[in-house]
């Protein structure tokens, strides 16, 4: 029983790692749009932050699950 909820973990902590990184790259190229407009542009800077809340909101959860510390 137990061997199976380790196995549940390290799948599941193994999926919120990769989603990490593909929410941290978009959050990068939001980043990037964003810097390379000349004018000012509400949907861009709403994409950014959207894309910031989603990979903070990952790490958040990392900290919580303790990802990386077995």
């Amino acid at each position: 029983m137990f061997g199976r909820k380790k196995k549940l973990k390290k799948e599941f902590d193994e999926r919120l790692h990769s989603l990490m990184l593909e929410t941290k790259e978009e959050w990068e190229r939001a980043r990037e749009n964003e810097r390379y407009l000349n004018d000012y542009d509400q949907e861009v800077m709403v994409r950014r932050k959207i894309a910031e809340s989603k990979h903070f909101y990952l790490f958040k959860e990392a900290k919580i699950r303790q990802l990386g510390r077995d």
